[in-house]
């Protein structure tokens, strides 16, 4: 029968392999948000995957006590879930809640802290050459090597776009994704929780000598 011992421990077992695919796609999700921005290192998107490591851990817990119908590792189980879910639904909030000139703000100092290096390879990436108009000096070749729309020696300011705007739009766009994935998988760890709580207060037939009468 469905809600019996059985049934939610097989559900319990299932919800915890499911989050072991979350966990996956919580990393990946946020590292390629994180990569995207090129320039800077977005720390409220590394939350976002230090709960989907965290989360992958916390599912090995809950897949053996779901097994084993181990009463003190699913208690414990049952609390970290509960605490991930407020960690995790709050770095998903704040994700979402950047605004646009906090994403200015955060773009504009990572490309004035980042290395030469990695302002070549973010302009090349993005095809762009110069963080935002200069009216001081002209843009040349040996400002953006490698990048392709900057094809006059002496003078890319015409010839490429700005890298800002396009800098701007990763961390927007890896802020959004990330936010959403985050807050979207935080309420299956709700479900779990309550799951949890029903499985620990079932009575495992088989642990009753009566049951084989």
């Amino acid at each position: 029968m469905c809600g019996g011992f059985t049934c939610t421990k097989n559900a319990l077992t299932a919800l915890n392999i499911l989050y072991i695919l979350v966990s996956f796609i919580l990393v990946g999700v946020a590292a390629y948000g994180m990569a995207a921005s090129k320039v800077t290192s977005i720390a409220i998107i590394g939350g976002i995957i230090a709960c989907g490591v965290f989360l992958f851990l916390l599912s090995l817990v809950g897949l053996v006590g779901a097994r084993k119908h181990h009463q003190v590792l699913l208690f414990f189980y049952m609390v970290i879930l509960f605490i991930l879910f407020v960690v995790q639904f709050s770095i998903a909030c704040a994700c979402l809640a950047f605004g646009s000139e906090q994403q200015s703000q955060l773009a504009h100092k990572g490309w004035n802290t980042a290395s030469k290096k990695t302002q070549q390879s973010a302009q090349t990436f993005y095809n762009c050459c110069g963080y935002e108009k200069e009216e001081t000096r002209t843009l040349n070749i040996t400002d953006c090597p490698n990048v392709k729309c900057c094809t006059d020696l002496n003078d890319c300011s015409n010839d490429c776009e700005m890298c800002a705007p396009k800098i701007k739009k990763a961390i927007a766009n890896a802020l959004e994704i990330s936010g959403f994935v985050g807050l979207f998988f935080s309420f299956t760890e709700f479900i779990g929780v309550w799951l949890t709580v029903r499985y620990r207060n079932q009575k495992n037939p088989r642990a009753d000598p009566s049951a084989f009468l």
